[in-house]
Parts: structure tokens; sequence; C-alpha cells
């Protein structure tokens, strides 16, 4: 059973499958977040949704490159856990299935390509608590009760 965070299901409501890869970008004891402004403005770990047809790993560079600018190596997966949500972007009631994964940020090659982000540096303590999501929060702090 996937654990699942945020607001409860909504009756009535139809939800679209969503699956996602999320980065968890550790370098010693500060994390790479991003920074969405909207729809409303919170620290969010880089990543998102996985195209049909494209493979988790390289949606997950992608993702990570549109929102940080940086390439990544190394990933391994974490976990996963799920939130049932309103996406206004898409207009549609998703069912988001996030895969986390733990990587290396390894070389900044731009800044953000997807408009209204910006790539966040601050220590990985601080994240565990600034992060948006609940389930986001939640895996940094397994991740850090580890080291």
């Amino acid at each position: 059973m996937i654990r699942r965070f945020g607001e409860p299901v909504k009756s009535g409501e139809i939800y679209r499958r969503r699956p996602g890869v999320y980065a968890v970008l550790l370098d010693g004891d500060a994390i790479l977040t991003t920074f969405q402004q909207s729809p409303v403005p919170e620290y969010q770990l880089p990543g998102g949704g996985i195209d049909k047809g494209e493979h988790p790993i390289a949606a997950l560079h992608r993702e990570v490159m549109e929102e940080t600018g940086w390439h990544i190596g190394s990933p391994k997966r974490i976990g996963t856990y799920r939130r049932f949500t309103y996406m206004p972007e898409y207009g549609f009631w998703a069912e988001k299935v996030c895969t986390i994964y733990l990587a290396r940020p390894v070389l900044r090659l731009s800044e953000p390509t997807e408009a209204g982000h910006s790539a966040v540096w601050m220590a990985a303590q601080e994240a565990a608590s600034l992060l948006g999501g609940e389930g986001d929060r939640e895996m940094l702090r397994q991740i850090l009760s580890r080291r």
C-alpha cells in the first residue's frame, strides 16, 4: 500500500492518475530545491510528471533540468507516496503518484527553463520544514534520519 499525504479524496470527483518523479538533491548538508511562484508560492523538490512513453529516469533528468538548470547523477529510488489534488495548470483533479529519488547535483548548466521556477540552495534540515508538500517533507526527513 502506498502512503497518502495531503487533502482527503473528494467524493464525486473523478481523479486522473498522474505518475511523477522528484529528486532529493543533497550536497553535504545542503539541498537544491526549486521555488515555484504559482499557483501557490512554495519550495518544492524538483520534479514533475512523466510524459507518455517516457522512462521515469529520463523524466527525472528532464524535470530537474527544467526546474533548476542542474544535471544530476546516480539517482536511487527512495520511495513512493500519493496525493489527491486539483491541478489548475491542467484543469483536472489528479491522483499524483510521486516517486522520490536521491541523486547528486553534478553540474549547473543553465538557469531554470520552466517559467516561474528558481533554483534555491538551503540547509537540508531547514528544507525538511519549508518544503510545501507534506509527502516531500516526510521523504526528506526519512533520508536525513538515515545519515
